[in-house]
């Protein structure tokens, strides 16, 4: 196969000839290329670029994959252990059931994204951006959102213990049956967040944030209550 210095398109390159692109230092992008499977870790992909590719199940573990775009691929179950995607984007795509265990995402975008069952377990996330992304059942305990303001992102159900909301503000978001065992959310704004399945029981859990007068009064529905 005959490749181009800088851009692959609708190919599956061998892990060979990834490498050889990656060692000549230069950014490439990858269009609609097959990667299903394949061992791509520990490899120097700075600043590629993939677009539409098949990312399923394929390992960019330890990979360096700083200012690094993948725009609207397939990538369920893939793996970027302690990968560093510093500063990159993920824009549109399912990566269900993918691993970042230990990966740097810090000032990392990722918008209009199905991330269902994805796995963030001790993933550092400074400055990271979240819009539009369903973190449906995802692995995040202890994960930091202090000081973000997260849009449109859907929580239910996930594993987010320890977690810490302080300062954040959650826009259109869905916390519904989520694990917020040990959760901090001083002044976190969650008026706009969809809080399905919390008990009055559980409140004291959102010590310190700011609800609205709906929500206030839906829990203080469970003891018969009304807040007029």
């Amino acid at each position: 196969m005959e490749l181009n210095e800088t851009t692959l398109t609708d190919c599956r390159p061998t892990r060979a000839e990834i490498e050889r692109i990656s060692g000549d230092g230069q950014p490439a992008t990858l269009i609609g290329c097959d990667l299903e499977g394949m061992d791509l870790s520990q490899l120097d992909m700075a600043g590629w670029r993939f677009e539409r590719c098949n990312l399923a199940r394929a390992s960019f573990n330890g990979a360096h994959l700083e200012e690094a775009t993948f725009k609207g691929c397939r990538a369920a179950g893939a793996r970027f252990l302690s990968a560093d995607l510093l500063e990159g984007t993920i824009d549109g795509g399912d990566f269900s059931n993918a691993s970042f265990l230990g990966a740097t995402l810090n000032g990392v975008s990722i918008l209009r994204c199905k991330m269902t069952g994805v796995d963030l377990t001790d993933a550092k996330a400074m400055s990271l951006v979240l819009e539009e992304v369903l973190l449906v059942l995802a692995i995040l305990p202890k994960f930091s959102f202090r000081k973000m303001t997260l849009k449109q992102v859907d929580f239910s159900e996930a594993d987010m213990r320890s977690c810490d909301f302080r300062d954040a503000v959650l826009d259109e978001c869905s916390l519904r049956d989520a694990n917020l065992s040990d959760c901090r959310f001083e002044n976190a704004d969650l008026r706009g967040c969809d809080l399905g399945g919390v008990k009055l029981t559980d409140a004291r859990r959102f010590k310190g944030a700011v609800i609205s007068r709906q929500q206030a009064a839906e829990l203080l529905g469970q003891l018969g209550l009304r807040v007029m």
